[in-house]
């Protein structure tokens, strides 16, 4: 019987993606574990690996087709004992059921379908979740239940779990009857028509990883009250610190970078103040027992948040190692979904380009985002006398829902703490 190979979803919000090339052509003979095809998704160029054996019969989406929706059959192949000239492509445009490969659900929505399936064991099963303007919308099962038997459209909540995922809460708060809106535009503000006055200009289309960006940064001002706060940080002994770092290190050809030794203090600021290193999740709050690092990283295409696993717990030669193998490799397009989906903070640095002070927007579902201006030369006041000093000044966002105010000014302050006595960065 012939294998249908389907556009695997290869990261948790991936819903489709790019067929960037074919590794493979008709009547090649393919084994598990063969590298099939690239497949292009919103945050990086991935290798799509066959889990199935045979030869390849039709190929159903050429190379370079765009908006390939996941479970969608790219290819077929023909088991032993068909003849693969009798088997032809199934229809490109058609859509199936979703790949093997499904997205991963996060943890709170995982604990939360665990509570809803053994308290409803016996019930029938929840309504599909309605589509509005094209788009599925994503509630949980027990957030489903509660809307039928009360009336509420769900399509006319705003969803308040990771992803903008419509929980109990949300549901339990709307009022029954809500109408959904007549089509996308009416249930959000609708984006600027564009006008160019007659001026000269060129258009282009928005990569899948623009498209990202800005629809998340979007909820993100528009979902999650940030708190801003804002510390100015003497950098003379970490300069000297480094320095003499990089000077014991120049045999194993590792070289610190000012922001290496950032990520380890902010890490270990999440660590001792515990309060920060959550994340809001509708009713749960998220406390972590590890600080994972999400850095931002700069590259054609947009911005990705590579991350730096268990921080605090590894030396400052180890991240520095890392963090240049994530970035060499998000510039690439080559990181795995696991390499830049989760983190518990982020960080992000734009000194490099002489900025003095900036407010990040906070990264969701995460609960915080440090960033890191330009150290100068300024004036500063030690020891109650007058002096130039390496100043930077660095500035948290926070999540206010999930973060107070005298917490966020603790990690601040445990932040400052380390860099300006960076020999604690080192135990």
């Amino acid at each position: 019987m012939a294998i249908e190979l389907k556009m695997p979803a290869l990261s948790p919000t991936m819903e489709e993606g790019t067929l960037a090339k074919w590794l493979v052509k008709e009547g090649d003979k393919i084994e598990p574990g063969d590298i099939i095809a690239e497949i292009e998704t919103d945050k990086a160029t991935m290798e799509f690996e066959s889990i199935d054996e045979g030869i390849v019969a039709a190929i159903a989406v050429e190379a370079g087709a765009e908006n390939v929706k996941v479970g969608t059959v790219i290819a077929t192949l023909a088991e032993e004992g068909e003849n693969p000239d009798d088997i032809s492509a199934a229809p490109a445009a058609k859509e199936s059921s979703p790949s093997k490969a499904e997205p991963a659900k996060s943890a709170p929505a995982q604990s939360e379908m665990a509570k809803s399936e053994k308290a409803n064991e016996s019930a029938a099963k929840a309504p599909a979740a309605p589509v509005s303007g094209g788009e599925r919308v994503i509630a949980s099962p027990l957030a489903r239940r509660i809307a039928a038997s009360r009336g509420v459209d769900l399509s006319a909540i705003s969803g308040s779990g990771p992803h903008g995922r419509i929980v109990k809460a949300d549901v339990e708060g709307a009022k029954a009857g809500n109408a959904a809106p007549a089509s996308s535009a009416a249930s959000a503000p609708a984006a600027a028509a564009a006008q160019d006055f007659g001026i000269p200009h060129t258009a282009e289309k928005l990569s899948g990883m623009r498209k990202t960006i800005a629809r998340r940064l979007t909820e993100s001002k528009q979902q999650v009250p940030h708190i801003y706060l804002t510390v100015d940080i003497r950098l003379d002994a970490l300069l000297k610190l480094r320095a003499e770092l990089n000077d014991s290190l120049a045999s194993s050809g590792v070289k610190l970078s000012v922001n290496d030794l950032m990520i380890k203090a902010l890490a270990k600021a999440l660590i001792a103040v515990p309060a920060c290193n959550v994340q809001f999740a509708g009713d749960q709050l998220l406390s972590f027992s590890r600080a994972d690092i999400s850095v931002a990283v700069s590259i054609p295409a947009g911005l990705i948040t590579p991350i730096v696993a268990d921080a605090g717990d590894k030396t400052v030669s180890k991240i520095s190692t890392e963090m240049k193998d994530l970035a060499a490799r998000a510039r690439e397009g080559k990181l795995q979904p696991q390499e830049y989906q989760g983190g518990t903070a982020s960080l992000s640095n734009m000194g490099m380009y002489g900025i003095k002070q900036f407010e990040a927007v906070i990264n969701p579902p995460q609960g915080m985002i440090m960033a890191i201006g330009a150290g100068e030369k300024r004036p500063y006041v030690i020891e109650d006398t007058l002096q130039i000093a390496t100043v930077m000044s660095a500035t948290g966002s926070f999540d206010h829902r999930a973060i107070d105010g005298a917490d966020g000014a603790q990690l601040m302050q445990v932040f400052k703490d380390l860099i300006e006595k960076p020999m604690g960065l080192l135990a």
